[in-house]
């Protein structure tokens, strides 16, 4: 079954109640991808970004998507640059982009459109006076370079490893 939209789940900024909620659905994603043979985010599957995951939570910044009760997807999009945001892009001076992180669907909800539902969500309902999302993904991952690609981001260059992404948003 292929979802064209989101109207059958329910799009809303994370709690801070559902902070260790979010941080068990990115780890059995990371999860999936470790054992899918793809090298990325096993860093969380350690604890890593745990802290600067209930932040995001915390600042508001952190969007869930649940179906039935069960947190099927995750983004966070945020305007201020993490250090990681300003080692991969550089300083932001004009303060014109949202970066998205943790872009993340549970196994068992991928392949079904999801992802480019979230991404076309994401850019007809944030309401935002920024002009650019931006963000990075590693850069030996084909199929979600590609995805992004297909769904409207443009390669902008690549930096140790990752490559560089954004979008129009206006």
């Amino acid at each position: 079954m292929k979802f064209n939209n989101l109207d059958a789940f329910q799009i809303k900024i994370a709690t801070t109640d559902e902070s260790n909620q979010v941080i068990t659905m990115l780890k059995e994603v990371a999860q999936w991808m470790k054992d899918s043979g793809i090298k990325q985010w096993e860093f969380l599957l350690r604890g890593g970004d745990d802290e600067e995951i209930k932040q995001a939570v915390s600042n508001n910044v952190t969007y869930i998507i649940i179906k039935d009760k069960e947190i099927i997807a995750t983004f966070t999009l945020s305007s201020k640059q993490s250090e990681w945001d300003n080692h991969i892009f550089g300083e932001d001076r004009l303060s014109n982009s949202l970066y998205l992180h943790r872009l993340a669907i549970t196994p068992k909800f991928m392949k079904k459109g999801i992802g480019k539902s979230i991404l076309h969500w994401i850019l007809e309902n944030i309401n935002t006076d920024k002009e650019l999302i931006k963000l990075d993904c590693v850069a030996n991952n084909t199929k979600l370079n590609d995805f992004y690609k297909n769904n409207g981001f443009e390669l902008i260059g690549i930096k140790d490893g990752h490559s560089k992404f954004q979008v129009c948003i206006k």
